[in-house]
């Protein structure tokens, strides 16, 4: 009977499936200083994304799709021709890069509380990794190297240029939007 037990128990964990957690790395911010006054954000300058319960994706005030997204992202976030419906810029002057037109770009992603965690995860990847593309090509650009590679004083000068500026609003019942 013993030995039965034993068979079985090696059957049960070698042919059972393990479900991998996902999750998303983040460092959180500091708490806000309560006495701090919100900025003002002008809404040139917020690239919003909504998920609904259905997992349709509502992208600047149209239906969007997973597969354009990081496009679209880095399109926002980059603003190529200095247009006057995507972010302003603002001139700073970094370490190792020079003057650099910093994007004043904000990603707004906010879900309901419907949506699946796999479709929230998958918009996650999308808007980090437009993020991640447009810190690799300033990188080549500026340093000859992938983003990865850089010195710790080259990837700091890289994040101010190309900051992840993402935010994210509270789940609530997002309705209408089917």
């Amino acid at each position: 009977m013993a030995d039965i037990s034993f068979l079985m128990l090696i059957f049960f964990l070698v042919t059972t499936t393990m479900d991998v957690d996902s999750g998303i790395v983040r460092r959180l911010p500091p708490p806000p200083d309560p006495t701090a006054v919100a900025p003002d954000v002008k809404e040139r300058n917020v690239f919003n994304v909504m998920i609904n319960k259905s997992d349709r994706l509502f992208v600047e005030g149209k239906w969007g799709d997973i597969n354009s997204l990081r496009a679209e992202a880095k399109e926002f976030l980059s603003n190529p021709h200095n247009s006057e419906t995507l972010p302003e810029k603002r001139i700073e002057n970094l370490p190792l890069i020079g003057e650099y037109p910093v994007s004043k770009g904000i990603i707004s992603l906010k879900n309901d509380r419907g949506t699946s965690y796999d479709i929230y995860i998958q918009v996650q990847n999308e808007l980090t990794a437009a993020v991640n593309e447009l810190r690799d090509e300033l990188a080549r650009q500026k340093f000859g190297a992938k983003f990865a590679d850089l010195s710790p004083n080259q990837a700091e000068a890289i994040q101010k240029a190309i900051p992840m500026s993402i935010s994210e609003a509270e789940p609530e019942d997002i309705g209408g939007k089917k």
